[in-house]
């Protein structure tokens, strides 16, 4: 019997976008199956059928996943309409899969970001439910006490949501330059919220880079470089999106959240 799986996923594995894209261009009638445009979501395929995205044919790629160091000074995006720097001009000639960033970084925060051209993976990773914890380091206006920086540990009231229970540590506080330097560890991720949890607890953050994403860091890759994730990283990575939010918590975090 035939293998079938639905066509968004099919588009997805192939490298040309995210699965959450590709459902875009089959609504938009975007995409033909065997030269007729389907439009159905629910449509399963099989690897005899001929795919074409905006009349181009998809080939499936091998997986490839990327984590960089990337550098304050560039936007994550693949093409920039005012002509900026992106992440995709440190991306390497040696990478012959078309990948893509997972998620952003803003313009001047450094740090892990990882790529892939896998859009089953890319979707899990930026899944609002998936909750993947992530770790920055952040720079701070003013000289911060666990105590003021309470609320990020208990979630805070940012714009029109309330932050998810945050774990916070005090690295060291420079009494000369009137700045803290603080680890914050987040499982949420949306846009420019580290500086906006920081902002509302008064501390405004002067200088923020992402240490890591799950287990995956840059320890050893240089500013603008990228490695290749081991089977061990992409696999932890999978698993921390399939599991409840609190369970893949660190223990003391979870501990530290009940006692407020």
């Amino acid at each position: 019997m035939e293998h079938l799986e639905r066509l968004q996923k099919v588009i997805a594995a192939s490298g040309v976008t995210s699965r959450r894209k590709a459902e875009v261009l089959i609504t938009e009638g975007r995409v033909k199956v065997n030269g007729k445009v389907v439009k159905e979501l629910g449509t399963k395929v099989s690897s005899a059928d001929k795919i074409e995205v905006e009349g181009v044919p998809i080939q499936k790629e091998a997986h490839v996943y990327l984590v960089m160091n990337k550098p304050k000074g560039c936007v994550t995006t693949v093409s920039d309409e005012h002509d900026r720097k992106t992440v995709m001009d440190f991306i390497g000639t040696e990478i012959k899969e078309r990948v893509y960033p997972v998620g952003r970084l803003d313009y001047d925060t450094s740090g892990v970001l990882l790529f892939t051209n896998d859009g089953d993976f890319a979707n899990k990773m930026m899944h609002p439910r998936a909750h993947i914890p992530k770790t920055y380091l952040a720079r701070v206006r003013g000289i911060a006490t666990k105590n003021a920086l309470k609320p990020l540990a208990k979630g805070l009231q940012v714009e029109d949501y309330v932050t998810q229970p945050a774990n916070f540590h005090i690295v060291s506080t420079d009494k000369e330059n009137n700045s803290t330097l603080v680890e914050l560890t987040i499982y949420e991720g949306r846009y420019h919220q580290v500086k906006k949890m920081f902002e509302a607890v008064g501390y405004p953050v002067k200088k923020l880079r992402r240490d890591r994403v799950g287990i995956v860091d840059t320890n050893g890759v240089a500013l603008g470089k990228y490695r290749h994730l081991s089977k061990h990283e992409v696999k932890a990575l999978l698993q921390l999106a399939s599991e409840e939010a609190e369970e893949k918590m660190p223990t003391h975090i979870t501990k530290k959240m009940r006692q407020y």
